[in-house]
């Protein structure tokens, strides 16, 4: 290969890997609080994995529990869940939240230590819609 061709090729390499690993940088806002439906979707979904009883302790739990923050890529790998394309409805929905400023609820989250994961009870759209941002910003969430 000639020098130039050399040369454009490796540029032309550079800017397309450039392009693949370029994120959107933009601030994410957070409430203080979860919102009040929050609760009871993060109990009808801990109701499909334990009973009733566990259920409820761990949502007045997580009502007490004091706003955390762990960086969006630490809270994927300990729940172990795929990540949704930003083509989801409910993903774009808080992406353009997200977009407009619009300040997001914080998540909750169960540590399920028997089974060593973690448990995404409410927020998993709003996670993917923040990770679509940057994997390394942090989401606020409550954590029991």
């Amino acid at each position: 290969m000639s020098g130039a061709f050399l040369f454009l090729y490796e540029t032309t390499k550079s800017k397309i890997i450039n392009l693949i690993n370029m994120k959107e940088e933009k601030e994410i806002n957070w409430l203080s609080e979860p919102e009040q439906h929050n609760y009871p979707a993060a109990l009808s979904f801990l109701s499909l994995i334990y009973n009733d009883n566990k259920s409820a302790d761990l949502v007045k739990a997580l009502e007490k529990a004091e706003v955390r923050k762990y960086k969006a890529k630490d809270i994927f790998r300990a729940a172990n869940v795929s990540l949704l394309g930003v083509s989801n409805l409910h993903v774009e929905k808080d992406r353009k939240k997200i977009k407009n400023e619009v300040p997001l609820s914080p998540i909750l989250l169960v540590r399920d230590t028997d089974n060593t994961k973690l448990i995404i009870a409410d927020g998993y759209h709003r996670i993917c819609a923040v990770y679509s941002f940057d994997e390394d910003v942090f989401i606020y969430c409550k954590i029991v």
